[in-house]
């Protein structure tokens, strides 16, 4: 039964009730009270809905006053005409309701502001059916009014959309933000773009933001390999022994002239009886052209090596496999030889002094130091040491224990430093590993991490990552559009995967409308920042808690994300602080940059640290959306667009 259906039997009830009585009393004032009774009760359905129609109106007005200032018309009946048209498709979806042509108009002003009047009438619903003599005083219609003004030369619109496609968006959720994504661009982007703008970017972002071919320009372009010209662990060749005296020190005779020079460095293996001095590396102290002594390092300096047999050494027994070998280093570890190399010794790009690193890869004969793939993480990876210019040693390669090939031909050095093509580094279970850098971005480091200066100023952060996990997302950032179609199947291929990096998408979605990152995407340039000529506004959408801050190009090792092992962590901690701690302060400069920002939650449940923070960031608590279902979430998208629209409406 209809709401309508059910009033009017409670009225035929109320009227046999009072009509059955038979005291006189009773019926006059029953029929002094039953007009105004009908009208209090009946009409105020007729009041609501008037109230509902008329805020139908006022959106679809200004919409309409919107389209009739866009366009280069310059007569009040040009403008009429224009506006009459975006009213009456405006207006199409609501049924009962009757726009009146002759009592709506669209006129320009001398101030250059369009004003958009207009009236409907909507049928008067319970009133005229139950007491036509009282629906006459309403004359069958209800008439309602709006009136728009648009200062017609003031504002263009630039919208960075943000958009979450973690891996905890799933199917439907996915589903429920394309679907509420698509409508928000035809709220916001308008086919016509003259006499002024109104163009939106797509920011997808998980792990990071993936750049595409605009990544180099935002984090730099990295290092790339070096030749190398050889691999080896010794110099000369080997030398055979004929005796070593038990003594301290003891001292080594070789069959001819050993070619040793004093502090050389030397490895002695094959020795019969005195086995204890095999298989080390040994200082070298000259006696004469067949004659040395040997130091050993104790961890703090070089120390005679005594060969008594108090000591434990057996008295020298000659055989053919006792031989000493010059080695380049004094650990005997595999040399490298490449020319301009560009490894640092040491670094502390993580916060501590540590080793310098380097990937190695396409070497002849010694393959065993090769990475075994492309996608290898564990393998041709090395800390170095002993550093020239043109050389460096594998740390823990030692060259007579390894089993290694001789060098042939081939190969190439990679720095393993943030900013190189791979970044080498311990991760946080201590194990040494290698990532390629991605075509994504992360935070900007440094003293300009919070601001919204370009990258020729201060690069953003590098992205480095495993291959099978974390990997950058295959969606790519969309700078400033105008293209309806282009940023609909932007939105139409999102999918989700991977942690969450929400500040690094906050960034961006800034990035997108400052002026300052033109030079990265000159065809998609930002408006200057005039807020009497370009509204800029941010739209960070989120499904929960950002959990992934970065250290040197890696996630870090006090990320949020109990997914990602300890072996896919850096071993430092994030050099900014928390994902949250970064967007606190990013959304204090946007807003301060004075740009508007929008926060929506998608399922985030309020009262939590993710609800507070969005709360904040936004510009003001009318803002802040926290939409629970699909439904909600194309609500809260179609109130942001609508709001962003009106932002351009002088009254």
């Amino acid at each position: 039964m209809t709401i309508t259906s059910r009033i009017a039997c409670r009225i035929a009830r109320t009227v046999r009730r009072y009509a059955a009585d038979v005291r006189g009393n009773v019926a006059m004032m029953f029929a002094l009270i039953l007009p105004v009774l009908v009208l209090a009760t009946l009409g105020g359905v007729d009041i609501h809905r008037a109230a509902s129609v008329r805020m139908n109106l006022q959106d679809a007005l200004d919409a309409a006053t919107l389209a009739a200032a866009r366009s280069t018309a310059t007569t009040d009946e040009a403008l009429t005409t224009i506006g009459l048209a975006a009213l009456e498709a405006n207006l199409a979806p609501y049924g009962q309701i009757t726009l009146v042509p002759e009592q709506t108009s669209f006129t320009l002003s001398n101030s250059s502001t369009v004003i958009g009047v207009a009236r409907v009438n909507a049928t008067a619903l319970v009133a005229n059916i139950f007491l036509p003599p009282y629906g006459e005083f309403f004359d069958d219609q209800l008439p309602i009014n709006a009136r728009a003004e648009v200062n017609r030369s003031s504002k263009n619109i630039e919208v960075g959309l943000v958009l979450d496609i973690t891996g905890s968006m799933g199917t439907q959720d996915m589903i429920a933000l394309r679907a509420a994504a698509t409508q928000l661009v035809d709220i916001v982007v308008q086919p016509t773009q003259s006499p002024y703008t109104t163009r939106m970017a797509i920011i997808p972002y998980s792990v990071g933001v993936n750049m595409d071919s605009w990544a180099a320009g935002a984090r730099g372009t990295p290092v790339q390999s070096r030749p190398i010209t050889g691999a080896s662990w010794m110099t000369g060749s080997s030398i055979n022994i004929n005796g070593i005296t038990q003594a301290s020190p003891g001292v080594v005779t070789t069959s001819g002239n050993h070619g040793l020079s004093t502090n050389d460095f030397v490895w002695i293996s094959g020795v019969d009886r005195m086995t204890q001095i095999n298989d080390k590396a040994y200082r070298v102290v000259r006696i004469s052209n067949t004659t040395f002594s040997l130091q050993s390092w104790n961890g703090t300096s070089w120390t005679a090596v005594n060969t008594t047999s108090a000591n434990g050494y057996g008295s020298y027994r000659a055989s053919s496999s006792d031989i000493v070998r010059k080695c380049q280093v004094s650990d005997c570890t595999v040399v490298i030889t490449s020319a301009g190399h560009g490894i640092p010794a040491t670094t502390t790009d993580t916060g501590t002094t540590q080793p310098g690193t380097v990937r190695i890869s396409g070497v002849g004969g010694m393959t065993q130091i090769n990475a075994t793939s492309s996608t290898s993480t564990t393998t041709g990876v090395f800390e170095v040491a002993n550093v020239t210019a043109n050389t460096y040693s594998l740390v823990g390669v030692v060259g007579p224990t390894s089993g290694l090939g001789t060098y042939t031909s081939g190969g190439t050095s990679q720095c393993g430093q943030n900013g190189c093509e791979y970044r080498v580094f311990r991760a946080a279970n201590n194990v040494l590993t290698g990532y390629r850098i991605t075509s994504c971005v992360t935070e900007r480091l440094g003293t300009e991490r919070y601001t919204g200066v370009g990258p020729s100023t201060a690069l953003v952060g590098r992205h480095y990552a495993d291959p099978t996990l974390q990997v950058c997302p295959s969606a790519t950032i969309q700078p400033l559009s105008s293209s309806i179609s282009g940023l609909k199947s932007k939105i139409s291929g999102l999918t989700s995967g991977g942690p969450t990096a929400g500040h690094i998408g906050l960034a961006w979605g800034w990035y997108t409308i400052a002026p300052t990152f033109n030079s990265l995407w000159s065809g998609n340039a930002a408006n200057p920042y005039d807020p009497n000529e370009t509204i800029k506004a941010v739209i960070m959408m989120t499904d929960g808690d950002f959990n992934s801050p970065y250290c040197t190009g890696v996630i870090s090792r006090d990320m949020g994300d109990s997914n990602t092992p300890t072996s896919r962590r850096a071993n430092c901690n994030a050099t900014n602080g928390s994902s949250f701690t970064q967007a606190t302060a990013l959304c204090t400069s946007i807003k301060q940059a004075g740009v508007v920002i929008y926060t929506v939650g998608f399922g985030v449940p309020s009262g939590g640290g993710a609800a507070s923070f969005l709360a904040s960031c936004a510009t003001s608590s009318d803002h802040a959306f926290l939409p629970t279902t699909g439904a909600n979430l194309t609500e809260s998208f179609a109130a942001i667009g609508r709001d962003i629209t009106r932002l351009r409406i002088s009254r």
